[in-house]
């Protein structure tokens, strides 16, 4: 089979297309021909080894996957071959990979290949948040920060899902119309200078879905993974008791914010990492994407794909996702499929 690999992390030139043996799965673990592969800012990133948590050596981008099951490992039940799905895998740059059965899902009909392969991540990421962080209520004021790409796409889907208003904010009209044509209801640009005065306008429009409620008109969470120049701002924007959720650093240097201010605002500044919680919490975690998946079949969610790149294009998919201006999920085409 045809795998992307390198034996250094110092460039995406490292990377190859090498031939190497078809894997054959070990106890609890399925074999998967790869159909497409996800690609997002944190794959390049572990490809040039800047993550938090650095891949061994050689390694094979790519960690989420769609395609069909080509092998059952020993005490694997509930999936069959043939059957379509996505899953979690260490190396999807490839026509083949290994997942642990727990970290393979079947697909609904109604979701395509393309989309599965960046499903589970950034709607997991935007639930998770979303729920279990900001605790995000049916009529509350929702601003998505980067709102475009693939992980702000999918908090815009979910947020409204979730009964929110959802203001998305990107840099440019494509990004807006494209925002807008997949469920935002208000969009905003990030151009720093007057921004909050045209948040604040943009708040006043949705406030009649508001009961009535203490302190300055404004969101009631903003779902940021950029913390970029509209951190501190978006912040400020606060209404009273808001959560600002802080997802990624795709904005460049990570940024401070004053510990008065949280106090001033009677707001919290809250983390979400996807990665700890499918490790600290396996089986919410697995559920929740279950949830996912059911609200993808009853077209609840409807995820947009992003560009898709052929396998021997996989630098150029690399560079592109680092580069953070795609819309949507980027993808990796390994093999045709839905």
């Amino acid at each position: 089979m045809k795998i992307v690999q390198a034996t250094a992390l110092d460039s995406i030139a490292d990377y190859a297309l090498r031939d190497a043996p078809v894997p054959e799965p070990g106890p609890g673990q399925v074999r998967i021909d790869v159909a497409v592969c996800g690609v997002g800012y944190v794959d390049a990133l572990v490809s040039l080894g800047r993550y938090q948590v650095k891949p061994p050596l050689p390694h094979i981008p790519g960690q989420e996957v769609a395609g069909r099951v080509a092998a059952l490992g020993e005490g694997v039940s509930g999936l069959a071959l043939g059957d379509r799905v996505m899953a979690t895998v260490r190396g999807g740059f490839a026509e083949c990979a290994l997942a642990d059965a727990q970290a393979v899902w079947r697909l609904p009909e109604r979701l395509a290949d393309a989309p599965a392969a960046g499903f589970r991540i950034n709607h997991l990421t935007a639930l998770h948040g979303l729920r279990d962080r900001a605790r995000l209520q049916p009529g509350e004021t929702l601003v998505v920060l980067g709102a475009a790409g693939g992980v702000g796409m999918a908090a815009v889907q979910v947020g409204r899902a979730m009964g929110a208003q959802v203001i998305a904010v990107a840099s440019t009209e494509a990004k807006r119309a494209y925002a807008l044509a997949h469920g935002a209801h208000r969009v905003l640009d990030s151009a720093v200078e007057g921004w909050r005065e045209r948040l604040k306008a943009v708040c006043a429009e949705l406030a009649s879905s508001h009961t009535a409620r203490p302190g300055p008109l404004g969101p009631d969470v903003v779902f940021d993974p950029l913390c970029g120049p509209l951190f501190e701002p978006a912040y400020r924007s606060l209404a009273w008791g808001g959560r600002h959720l802080v997802v990624g650093f795709v904005g460049g240097p990570i940024p401070a914010l004053k510990a008065n201010l949280p106090l001033m605002k009677g707001a919290s500044l809250v983390g979400v990492d996807v990665r700890q919680f499918g490790e600290y919490e396996p089986e919410r975690a697995r559920a929740q994407v279950d949830e996912l998946l059911q609200w993808a079949a009853d077209g609840r969610l409807a995820p947009p794909v992003g560009r898709e790149f052929a396998l021997g294009e996989f630098a150029e998919a690399l560079n592109y996702a680092m580069g953070g201006q795609g819309l949507g999920k980027t993808v990796l085409r390994v093999a045709a499929g839905t």
